[in-house]
């Protein structure tokens, strides 16, 4: 099996084809469909990438090393682009410029690319990961991984894994959300046990939440002025413990009541676009007295600011603004765009890897097979030494001839490889077969 990827993403087309070509209630069809044109599949569908990765058995036609040069799709590649246009009720011809279609080594290494965050839209980013993690469980869950295919998704897995634990591409955070979660888990040992106050359930604040629920909170208050705007966010947060097999604890509450819920808050990320401060000092020194001054995060992405910037001076409190994320985060960024440079490295390494225990894969199988050949013919010739015997031949005269059948058998397939090897590879290689060979079977005697 050969690996192919075809799809579009945030560098190769506009959000416009992305949206026409993501996948989501039609996942199951689109599974069952591809899975019928190659030999094991999963779909990666994000915002800013939707791409089909898949088992091929048909040859390959090599890519050429020049990314410009009009490339000519081998005949299988070009019936799965046409599938996706058909899928998708598009024009072939409308979605082809925006397509990338990458086979064998490229495709594997575009694919540990993504898994570890090297092509998301934010370097290092970690949610890609379990994306993919979901991908290939729903495409298991309808007929589309293989054993070979599958056995080849936990490869990447592990190698995404070794990328992100062996290089600082995805350390610092360079996002407001993830930099929020990442401050929390500097300041509480425990995440499980925080409550987490949203003020405001707009999109930044949204994003917060993400990151934040990612960590295993045990609960979350949204105040807002808009309780629809809050049911959303709340379902969509819901949903997301859901899948990671947790529950999640959600209280809404109207943004007027924001100061009897403030001492419940361990960690409070505010955003609301108001005029004025949501947040001011008395608030945060009554909510402290309440907890007994327990510690209490406070990041205001807001602008104007939404907490009172004494609230800073406070002892037992951590006061963020909007600016300070921004200059720990750009400092993160040239980090990781440092360390990029490492794990690109990296990924390298471990295509090749990667592609090193393919072959050892089809070389078991191989030797299988020959095994159970040698096996077969030995039965074959074995049956009729048998009968020769039970029709009262001579027993020496009869095992010298299956021997003899047996030795020219079982020589037969090595003395070809010996001459292919010597008139195509080098002495090295040469010796080492003749080696093993002749050795082997030494070492072998009873």
């Amino acid at each position: 099996m050969k690996l192919a990827v075809v799809g579009v993403n945030h560098k190769t087309a506009p959000v416009a084809l992305r949206e026409r070509l993501s996948f989501g209630s039609d996942m199951q069809t689109a599974i069952e469909q591809l899975s019928t044109l190659s030999s094991g599949c999963t779909i990666v569908s994000t915002c800013n990438r939707s791409e089909l990765y898949f088992g091929v058995d048909d040859e390959l036609i090599p890519p050429s090393d020049d990314d410009d040069e009009q490339q000519v799709l081998p005949e299988f590649l070009l019936k799965v682009c046409q599938w996706l246009a058909d899928f998708k009720q598009l024009p072939l011809d409308e979605i082809l410029p925006y397509l990338y279609v990458y086979q064998e080594s490229r495709a594997l290494n575009h694919w540990l690319r993504v898994a570890a965050g090297l092509d998301s839209m934010i370097l290092g980013e970690p949610q890609i990961l379990g994306q993919i993690r979901q991908a290939v469980a729903v495409s298991r869950e309808y007929g589309g991984i293989s054993s070979e295919f599958g056995w080849l998704t936990q490869q990447v897995f592990a190698a995404a894994r070794t990328v992100r634990r062996d290089t600082k591409v995805g350390a610092q955070a360079v996002t407001l959300g993830f930099a929020t979660a990442k401050l929390t888990t500097q300041i509480f040992d425990d995440p499980s046990q925080l409550t987490f106050l949203l003020v405001a359930a707009g999109e930044m604040n949204r994003l917060v939440a993400h990151n934040v629920t990612a960590l295993g909170i045990k609960k979350i208050i949204i105040c807002n002025r808009s309780h629809e705007r809050a049911t959303a966010l709340a379902d969509e947060l819901a949903q997301m413990a859901k899948q990671a097999g947790r529950e999640l604890d959600i209280e809404l509450v109207p943004l007027d009541e924001l100061a009897q819920v403030l001492p419940q808050a361990d960690v409070v990320s505010s955003c609301s676009g108001s005029m004025h401060a949501l947040i001011d000092v008395s608030m945060v020194r009554n909510a402290l007295k309440q907890r007994r001054h327990e510690p209490m995060l406070l990041v205001d992405l807001a602008v104007p600011r939404d907490i009172e910037p004494k609230v800073g001076q406070l002892d037992d409190v951590y006061l963020y603004s909007v600016d300070d994320l921004q200059h720990v985060i750009a400092g993160n960024l040239q980090e990781r765009q440092q360390a990029a440079v490492e794990a690109e490295l990296l990924v390298g390494q471990l295509v090749a890897d990667i592609e090193q225990q393919m072959q050892v894969q089809v070389a078991r199988g191989q030797i299988d097979a020959y095994r159970k050949m040698a096996d077969a013919h030995t039965q074959r010739l074995l049956a009729k030494a048998m009968e020769r015997l039970l029709a009262g031949e001579d027993a020496s005269q009869v095992m010298q001839v299956f021997a003899h059948k047996l030795s020219q058998t079982l020589t037969h397939s090595p003395s070809k490889l010996i001459r292919h090897v010597a008139m195509h590879a080098d002495a090295n290689t040469l010796d080492m077969v003749s080696h093993e060979l002749i050795h082997g079977y030494r070492d072998k005697q009873v």
